[in-house]
């Protein structure tokens, strides 16, 4: 028999997902198998396949050390030696990380950059913490920020914070604000809904024509914040979450994110790139989190006769 303790980051996994992870090598319908044949006992007890599992609860499995050992072969250990575990931690609890994400920082690693990322130096971060406690379950972003664009990355410490935060997003019920500076003069309210079309070769995102195909829906909210004589201050309200989607919706209306040269915008001094900001965000639940703006775009903003005490 093989027993184990869930462990606090495991916490909302369900059960046969859980067992997925812990031995990889076994199908998924031989683990559903187990669990239906009372091969798998929590707390000394039978629990369907969907069970979430909370911390501390105590697994049994009724199989021999050996076929437990084969079966779990290939299960991902995690090395934190030498990564960067500098974060900018806007707030945390045992569940829940929310993290200032700065400009030029990948979110996830890529093929141009695999090791300092935003979602490695959180492992280290927690590494270094002694709460990175199991190989079953990684913390992970909810949300993700493209490379040049700054602020609030939501991070899922377990594995239930990290599902309830997918819910959120997917029913649209966590309000996300950017802020950002734009060519030319707006007022007021408004809304962008073209739908977009994806290139994943050029790296770029468009909005789509009559009858494209692949166009998929999306749907900008903003409010003008602050204009001047060449360029205006917008905070923008994310409804649908694809990518580049603010920056080709911005560009579609004629109003290019300043410096943001991929999609119509002009260098503005040695600012080559969009000054996008993710700097609110409010979860169902009541709680909201700001992230101060970043320097470089705050610089400009002043520059440009714009009050940035936000």
């Amino acid at each position: 028999m093989i027993n184990r303790k869930i462990t606090p980051s495991e916490s909302g996994k369900r059960l046969h997902r859980f067992l997925r992870n812990l031995m990889p090598n076994l199908p998924l319908g031989q683990i559903y198998k187990m669990i239906d044949n009372g091969k798998v006992k929590v707390n000394g007890k039978r629990k369907n396949q969907n069970y979430e599992l909370a911390a501390g609860d105590e697994l049994a499995l009724y199989v021999d050390e050996s076929a437990y050992k084969e079966a779990s072969v290939g299960q991902k250990k995690a090395k934190y030696v030498g990564v960067n575990a500098n974060v900018d931690v806007l707030y945390e609890d045992a569940e829940l990380m929310v993290v200032n994400k700065p400009v030029g920082m990948l979110t996830h690693p890529d093929q141009s950059d695999q090791k300092d990322t935003l979602v490695n130096r959180v492992h280290a971060y927690l590494y270094r913490k002694g709460e990175l406690d199991s190989p079953l379950f990684l913390p992970a972003t909810a949300n993700r920020l493209d490379r040049n664009t700054s602020g609030i990355v939501l991070v899922g410490k377990t594995a239930g914070m990290l599902h309830q935060l997918n819910q959120w997003i997917q029913k649209h019920e966590l309000r996300k604000y950017y802020l950002t500076l734009v060519e030319g003069r707006l007022s007021g309210d408004g809304e962008v809904t073209g739908d977009l079309v994806r290139d994943e070769k050029s790296n770029r995102t468009k909005v789509a024509g009559a009858g494209e195909e692949q166009a998929k829906s999306a749907e900008t909210r903003y409010r003008t914040l602050q204009t001047g004589s060449a360029y205006s201050l917008v905070e923008i309200e994310l409804i649908s979450g694809r990518t580049h989607q603010i920056r080709s919706h911005f560009q579609h209306i004629g109003h290019s994110l300043l410096g943001d040269i991929k999609y119509g915008g002009k260098r503005f001094g040695d600012v080559n790139h969009q000054l996008l900001h993710a700097w609110r965000i409010a979860l169902p639940d009541g709680r909201e989190f700001k992230a101060p703006l970043p320097s470089r775009m705050r610089e400009v903003a002043v520059r440009l006769g714009f009050d940035a005490s936000l």
